[in-house]
C-alpha cells in the first residue's frame, strides 16, 4: 500500500538543499507502485511532479497536488556479444554508483561521466555529458511509460533525440516516466581522454595501458576539486548551458576575446564555454546573503545558507544578463524550476 506524506519538507530531495513543501509526497518502489501513484493522481486530479535524484531542479516555491520520487532499484547483465555487453538499469538507481558497478563487471564506456550525481532515469532526459562524453554515446535502448496512453514504449537512440543536454523526454516533459535504461559498454577500454585536464592526469599516471577504473578515479578527483559536494554546500552541478554559435558569430568573439574556448560540433555550430564568459566577466566567488558563485567553478551557483530557490533564480537572471550585455551571449538555464 502506498504511503503518501502530506506537506512533505523536500529539503532533502533536491541537491541545492532547498527548503520547500510537497502537498502530497509518494516514494515509488516499483512499476505498480508508480501506476498506483498516478492512477491517485489522475482520479484526484492532482498535478504530478517526478522527482529522480533531485540534481537538477531549482525548488523555486511549494509544489502543489502529488510529488512522486523514484526509488526503483534493480541493476544486471542481459546480454553479452564478443566484448559488447548491455547492462540495464531501474531508473530510480545512483549514477554514480551504476558506474562503478559497471567497473566492477569489467566494463568501459561509463567513466568520463563518474561523479555525476543523479539517477539513472533522470540521465537520458539531459542526456548528461562531461569530459567530452555523452550519455547518447554509450546508449542502447530505454524503456518509458506513457502517461497518456497508459502502455510501456521502448525507445532507441534515434527515437531519444538526443542533443546537447536534451531529449525527447526533456521537450515532451510531464507525458513519459522513464522505467528502465540499457546501455552498450566495452570489455576493450577505448578511453577518450582528450579534455586537456584529464590527459594531463593520465599522463602524470605513466599508465600506457588503457585502464578504465583510473580514468574514473581522475575524473572523480577533477571533479571534486573543482565541484563543490552537495552534501556540504547545495548546488546542482552545471547551472547554465555553454552556448553554441555560429562560425561568423566565433570570429566575432574571438577578435575581441581571443582567448575564449571553443569546440567545433558536428552541425558547423561552436560551443563555447560558459564558465570562462561568467568568471572573465567578474562573478567567480561572488557572494549575497546566502547564495554565491562558486570560487572554483564559476558555472556553479551555490546555496550559502538555508537560501530560497527565488535567491538562486534572481542570481541567475543577473548572471544571464550580464553575460547578455557584454557578450551578446544568452545563457540557458540547465535545471528545471518546479514550484
Amino acid at each position: 500500500m502506498l504511503t503518501i506524506a502530506e506537506h512533505a519538507d523536500l529539503r532533502t530531495f533536491n541537491s541545492f538543499g532547498i527548503s520547500e513543501k510537497a502537498r502530497r509526497l509518494i516514494c515509488v518502489e516499483t512499476e505498480t507502485d508508480l501506476r498506483e501513484a498516478l492512477a491517485l493522481a489522475s482520479t484526484h486530479k492532482w498535478p504530478v511532479t517526478l522527482l529522480g535524484g533531485g540534481s537538477n531542479v531549482v525548488l523555486s516555491g511549494p509544489v502543489d497536488g502529488l510529488v512522486i520520487a523514484m526509488r526503483t532499484r534493480g541493476r544486471r547483465v542481459i546480454t553479452r556479444n564478443g566484448s559488447e555487453v548491455v547492462v540495464e538499469g531501474e531508473a530510480g538507481e545512483n549514477w554514480h554508483a551504476l558506474v562503478n558497478w559497471t567497473l566492477d563487471q569489467g566494463l568501459s564506456g561509463l567513466e568520463n561521466l563518474s561523479l555525476i550525481p543523479g539517477t539513472l532515469g533522470a540521465a537520458p532526459v539531459q542526456n548528461i555529458g562531461a569530459y567530452g562524453v555523452e550519455l547518447k554515446d554509450s546508449f542502447e535502448s530505454l524503456d518509458a511509460l506513457d502517461r497518456e496512453s497508459g502502455q510501456v514504449t521502448r525507445f532507441t537512440l534515434a527515437d531519444c533525440r538526443f542533443a546537447y543536454r536534451d531529449s525527447l523526454f526533456k521537450q515532451a516533459a510531464g507525458r513519459y516516466v522513464i522505467l528502465r535504461v540499457r546501455l552498450r559498454l566495452s570489455l576493450r577500454p577505448q578511453l577518450k581522454i582528450e579534455y586537456a585536464p584529464l590527459a594531463a592526469a593520465w599522463q602524470f599516471t605513466g599508465l600506457q595501458r588503457p585502464d578504465a577504473r583510473v580514468v574514473s578515479e581522475l575524473v572523480c578527483q577533477i571533479r571534486s576539486s573543482k565541484l563543490p559536494d552537495p552534501a556540504h554546500l547545495g548546488n546542482a552541478g552545471s547551472f547554465f548551458k555553454n552556448p553554441l554559435v555560429s562560425a561568423v558569430k566565433l570570429q566575432q568573439l574571438l577578435v575581441e576575446h581571443p582567448q575564449l574556448p571553443h569546440y567545433p560540433q558536428p552541425d558547423g555550430q561552436f560551443k563555447v564555454a560558459a564558465g570562462w564568459l561568467i568568471e572573465k566577466a567578474g562573478w567567480k566567488g561572488y557572494q549575497q546573503g546566502s547564495v554565491g558563485v562558486h570560487s572554483e567553478q564559476a558555472l556553479v551557483l551555490v546555496n550559502l545558507a538555508a537560501a530560497r530557490g527565488a535567491e538562486i533564480l534572481a542570481l541567475a537572471d543577473r548572471v544571464r544578463q550580464d553575460i547578455l550585455t557584454r557578450f551578446g551571449l544568452e545563457l540557458e538555464m540547465e535545471p528545471q524550476r518546479i514550484g
